[in-house]
């Protein structure tokens, strides 16, 4: 690029050198023609000298702003690529597919997050007027058959089903059925 603007420049200065061409070179004129010179760009070779000067001054700043770019964009590359990162993936081998105990180990975080369980002896739909109308003793009829096995549901999702049972004065569910993960998977739906 620098050979292409030293060439351009060398032409230039040739062109100025050279001269107009309109006008005679007379030996014996000492004015060299230019004595009926109006256009200051028909001035020929008159002001050679000084144009030379001002085109060097015009070219060497613009070579001077182009070194100063490349320079810049040098050292803005050399910054970025300080920049980078080699991020380090795990291995997605077969080893890593198996769920060998470092999989555990990754599960470990959610086993502390707090769950609500719930048990379902049955449901019904009452109307207002009912709903006021109870009291103590009164009998509330579910959907549910006796012997029928109680839902329990964890986080609003049904996940089991189990019988229920008294222990030391207290209820308890005995699971009896476990729902398979393609059920639960549809309930999401």
């Amino acid at each position: 690029m620098a050979e292409d603007q030293d060439k351009l420049a060398q032409e230039w200065a040739d062109a100025l050198l050279d001269g107009d061409g309109d006008v005679a070179k007379d030996p014996d004129d000492p004015l060299g023609g230019l004595e009926n010179v109006t256009d200051p760009s028909d001035a020929g070779s008159a002001d050679v000298g000084q144009d030379d000067e001002a085109l060097a001054d015009e070219w060497a700043a613009a070579l001077a702003d182009t070194e100063q770019e490349e320079v810049r964009h040098e050292k803005e590359q050399a910054f970025l690529s300080t920049q980078t990162h080699d991020y380090d993936f795990k291995d997605m081998g077969p080893e890593a597919k198996s769920g060998s105990s470092s999989g555990k180990r990754d599960l470990d975080f959610i086993l502390d997050i707090p769950l609500e369980v719930s048990a379902e002896l049955g449901r019904t739909k009452l109307l207002i007027n009912e709903l006021l109308q109870l009291g103590q003793g009164s009998v509330v009829e579910l959907n549910k058959l006796a012997g029928e096995p109680l839902e329990i549901y964890v986080n609003g999702k049904l996940v089991a089903r189990g019988e229920a049972v008294v222990i030391n004065e207290k209820f308890g569910i005995r699971l009896t059925d476990i729902i398979s993960p393609i059920e639960r998977v549809k309930q999401l739906g």
